[in-house]
């Protein structure tokens, strides 16, 4: 007897178990678990009512609202297929996903709805338009409130299996179209294991979703809170006094982010700050933390940080940096050090190696790079309507992800660079992330980016950006004396460009591409 897996299932357990426990904060909204899911399964109704049939994309644009939570439920449990997309991108991009995707419905908040009406036209399958706020009224769309208050609970459940599409989640489209990755209910069912195995969470957390939902499900928090009957405390826009506020008020001990975002919580001024609560969880992914954050969010606010790494294509955990026994003897300093390394398998991720060009795996011995390779349970199904690039990503039977990392000797990944931004400067090899996070060091410093200018002489140097703390200063010598004190000399920046901020994606990553291009002009020695 099997029950196919699926995060569906976990919500299932906890509207039977704990029904009467707060599910969902959204600003004076609050709701129970058994008025969520009730409000899901009005939504999956009013969906079936409008057509939206098994296999059927239903699109969505909306930051982390309660309605954008619901989707994640309403739209599988109908065996249709999420495709929740980046609100900060372009309408043109809107207008790629939706029509890639094959969506015939799309939901969108508010402060979306002028962008739709400006391209509507340009989406011929979507047949209908649905606001999640702000569309009481206005022509052409239907009102998410209005309908869920005029549906019965009552709809016809299919048969859903594990294999069965769940979501498509667009990457980032940086140097070209973005792919669908497609996302199965196994994938996800198996992270959301995986991340309760190593992160537990327990019943009555309250989770402060300062990660958009739309980026890789939330790296599937939008299940793994539910799973455990956590509140979900939801939050439109990051800002440093409202993350702040809100862990005070909403007694928040859990949250994931960007190592950018934990950036701006651990630079936040004290008068920004206020008390800030100890004992707050934090999974920080997406790009490599800076050991100095780490042992500054640890140190000084009394949090605890777990570094995990994963992609998109991999639903998306595939390793998590565990503590080991012997890790509790070390410094805060050495201990962050270790922290900030990518770590080890989940227990329910897959296998992971760290391959040479040749694709044998590399030795653990800390300097030894290779590429980082994984299958297993984890694994996107491909890449949705582009069966090359699922080839080229995956025809080996392994998922080859782009980053370039070593082994350490205890088994411990640790990412140098993706293998496009590895600087090779006089034949060696240089690690922008080990100089970023040199340069976080410096205590003026309160952000960096170090990306490879050409030079005549070596082929390419690092070149570093650098955003200042405020009324912190330093100059460029100041800075590129600090790394060479602690740093081979060679790996030192050339030179140093101060920034009011740096270029990023929606989901915090840099956009090294972007500093490449604008530096261009920057005279190399």
């Amino acid at each position: 007897m099997e029950t196919p897996l699926s995060p569906l299932e976990f919500a299932r357990r906890t509207r039977r178990l704990h029904g009467d426990r707060e599910a969902v904060v959204d600003g004076d909204l609050r709701l129970t678990y058994e008025q969520f899911f009730d409000r899901c399964d009005r939504w999956s109704g009013a969906m079936q009512a409008l057509g939206v049939m098994q296999g059927d994309r239903v699109a969505t644009i909306a930051p982390n609202t309660h309605a954008q939570l619901e989707s994640f439920y309403a739209v599988p449990q109908l065996g249709a297929v999420l495709v929740p997309m980046n609100y900060r991108l372009t309408a043109d991009d809107f207008v790629y996903m939706v029509n890639h995707s094959g969506s015939t419905m799309l939901c969108v908040h508010s402060d979306y709805l002028d962008a739709i009406d400006g391209v509507r036209d340009q989406m011929p399958a979507v047949r209908h338009f649905i606001a999640f706020e702000g569309g009481a009224g206005r022509e052409g769309w239907l009102d998410y409130e209005r309908l869920i208050e005029v549906t019965g609970p009552a709809f016809a459940r299919p048969e859903i299996g594990e294999r069965d599409l769940l979501t498509i989640n667009y990457t980032s489209g940086t140097t070209s179209r973005p792919k669908g990755v497609m996302i199965t209910h196994r994938n996800a069912a198996m992270n959301t294991i995986g991340t309760l195995l190593h992160l537990r969470m327990g019943v009555g957390d309250r989770y402060l979703w300062t990660l958009p939902m739309f980026h890789a499900n939330g790296w599937t928090f939008t299940w793994t809170v539910t799973a455990v009957a956590g509140t979900h405390v939801c939050l439109r826009k990051v800002d440093p006094a409202l993350v702040f506020a809100l862990i005070r008020g909403e007694g928040v001990n859990w949250l994931c982010a960007a190592p950018t975002v934990l950036i701006s919580l651990a630079n936040a001024p004290a008068a920004v700050r206020g008390d800030v609560p100890r004992g707050v969880h934090v999974a920080t992914a997406g790009a490599p933390p800076a050991a100095a954050t780490i042992e500054r969010l640890e140190g000084e606010f009394g949090w605890e940080i777990t570094h995990v790494y994963g992609l998109t294509e991999t639903a998306p955990f595939i390793t998590v940096c565990d503590p080991l026994p012997e890790h509790s003897a070390l410094p805060l300093g050495d201990l962050a050090v270790v922290k900030a390394r990518q770590g080890v398998e989940l227990i329910t991720s897959g296998e992971l190696l760290v391959v040479s060009e040749s694709g044998a795996e590399v030795p653990w011995d800390g300097e030894t790079l290779g590429e980082i390779t994984v299958r297993g349970n984890v694994v996107m199904e491909g890449y949705y309507n582009d069966p090359e690039a699922t080839k080229k990503a995956m025809g080996d039977g392994w998922f080859h992800s782009g980053d370039a990392a070593v082994v350490h000797p205890d088994g411990y990944v640790e990412i140098r660079d993706r293998i496009k931004d590895v600087i090779i400067s006089g034949g060696e090899n240089i690690s922008s992330v080990e100089v970023e996070g040199t340069l976080l060091r410096h205590p003026a410093v309160g952000e960096a980016a170090v990306v490879g200018l050409p030079s005549e002489r070596w082929g390419e140097t690092p070149h570093a950006f650098v955003v200042l703390l405020s009324g912190q200063t330093a100059t460029e010598d100041d800075l590129i004396e600090f790394v060479r004190g602690r740093l081979a000399h060679f790996k030192a920046p050339r030179g140093v460009t101060f920034v009011v901020e740096l270029p990023k994606t929606a989901t915090g990553k840099i956009q090294k591409f972007v500093l490449r291009g604008g530096a261009a002009n920057i005279s190399r020695q």
